[in-house]
């Protein structure tokens, strides 16, 4: 019986890696091969007694789940159905109960360690070439996601105070840390939307052993912080922000590199109460920085002017360098939006914290595995991975799925072949600067907006009738 749960086990797991076109092991040192994946289910302690929904099969279907647009478990278990039947596996109940239990067991931490696994796998085999003057820039931002109005999820994730009780959803603050080159996810941080300490640079604190000495940060100014400024640096770690707009800025003082470009210091503030006493004392006494006004196109001929603050003193890198690499920092936008909108991580539908939080990271890691395709694809074809459209590698990605995982082993590599240039073939433009305004043409449905909580509001309706 040992023997026959390994083969078992190792046929779901070859199942699960041709579904997510991980069939080429030269590819990138097979991001996900079975040795990872059999590590991270042993070393999380995702084990169990042999049973239809083993932990293998569970981790398929909720990633399953996250891509399909139903996203409903009904769906979820009908995947995994299919997939027994085609295997010659006995049938097995069609209702939800035992893999929502089975997704209970899988241990949060599996789907955190496998999305920073892939993520720093992938950024670790990066070519030469993609990096930004030989280093590894990582882009950091936040946003938040909602998820269903329980009183567990409200008790951990509250909603916005400036909602009414009943009227409102439990809100998460997420703060991912991104490889520009290729766009991996390499690390995230999951806290409340509001309350002390959970602002996204309180969270992207947390996430400082994701930043390796000769890495370069990219942010925006709510970064900007000294002390956030001098911990990084204090590490090795260069970073590259947008100067906050209460900081007032004089080119006229300091030392004069150019025109709009110079080196100031700055001096340490009181210590924050979040800081400890210990570490306060170990940071320098002043910063020595660079400040640089660049200029962003927004629409037509006009411009805007912002300044761009960082700790990287080589005078190598020009004015130029610096301004080019901050418009970079938009990429972290366009990765949210993948992740929120076509991934659709933006509302979450599971309905305790800890399943919310699995949910979220399993957005995260096929998110990941996706952009493995992609950087394969883009690494087969002469080009940057950038240069592809996430949209598009979902799609034949999709399409392409089933087919991975019914074909023959010899034929496999073929076909992966063509989904990699299909992926490749699938381009976005170049419109740097790019500005649209934040408004839709398409009317919502004008239903009138909830004033009391629906069963208020549907007892009230039934006392009028």
């Amino acid at each position: 019986m040992p023997h026959s749960n390994h083969r078992r086990r190792h046929r779901q797991i070859e199942c699960f890696r041709a579904q997510f076109a991980q069939a080429d092991p030269s590819a990138f040192t097979a991001v996900l091969s079975e040795e990872r994946l059999e590590d991270a289910l042993r070393q999380e302690g995702a084990v169990w007694r042999e049973q239809v929904f083993t932990p293998v099969l569970t981790l398929w279907a909720f990633l399953t789940q996250v891509l399909s647009a139903d996203g409903s478990c009904r769906a979820a278990v009908a995947r995994a159905l299919a997939w027994l039947a085609a295997a010659g596996r006995p049938a097995a109940s069609a209702k939800t109960d035992p893999y929502c239990k089975a997704r209970q067991r899988l241990p949060e931490a599996l789907f955190s360690r496998l999305t920073r696994e892939t993520g720093r796998a992938l950024q670790d085999e990066l070519p030469d070439e993609w990096l930004w003057k030989g280093r590894r820039v990582k882009v950091a931002d936040g946003s938040t996601a909602s998820m269903p109005d329980t009183p567990a999820n409200q008790r951990e994730y509250p909603q916005s105070p400036s909602q009414q009780p009943g009227l409102g959803f439990p809100l998460a603050r997420v703060v991912v840390v991104f490889s520009l080159a290729c766009g991996a996810v390499l690390d995230a941080a999951v806290g409340r939307y509001q309350g002390k300490r959970t602002g996204e640079n309180s969270l992207l604190r947390t996430l400082h052993e994701a930043f390796a000495p000769g890495d370069v940060l990219l942010a925006d100014r709510y970064y900007a912080g000294y002390f956030d400024l001098a911990l990084l640096h204090a590490r090795g770690v260069g970073v590259v922000v947008r100067k906050h707009q209460l900081r007032p800025t004089d080119f006229r003082r300091g030392r004069r590199l150019g025109h709009d470009d110079h080196v100031v210091l700055w001096d340490k503030p009181p210590r924050p109460s979040w800081l400890d006493e210990a570490t306060y004392r170990e940071l320098p006494g002043w910063l020595i920085l660079r400040e640089v006004r660049v200029r962003v196109r927004q629409s037509g001929f006009r411009t805007k002017t912002l300044v761009v603050v960082t700790t990287l003193l080589d005078l190598t890198i020009t004015a130029a360098d610096l301004a080019e690499l901050y418009r970079a920092r938009w990429h972290a936008e366009l990765d949210l939006r993948a992740l929120k909108v076509t991934l659709g991580m933006d509302v979450l539908r599971c309905k305790s914290p800890a399943m919310v939080r699995k949910e979220l990271w399993a957005h995260l890691l096929v998110y990941n595995l996706i952009r493995t395709v992609m950087a394969q694809a883009a690494r087969a074809h002469d080009l940057r991975p950038r240069e592809l459209s996430f949209t598009g590698a979902l799609q034949t990605l999709t399409a392409f799925a089933g087919l991975l995982g019914d074909a023959a082993a010899p034929d496999r590599q073929a076909l992966y072949d063509r989904l990699l240039a299909a992926v490749a073939s699938h381009r976005v433009g170049d419109r740097p600067d790019r500005v649209e305004p934040r408004a839709r043409k398409r009317r919502p449905k004008d239903y009138p907006h909830l004033k009391a909580p629906r069963g208020q509001a549907r007892n009230f309706r039934y006392a009028k009738s």
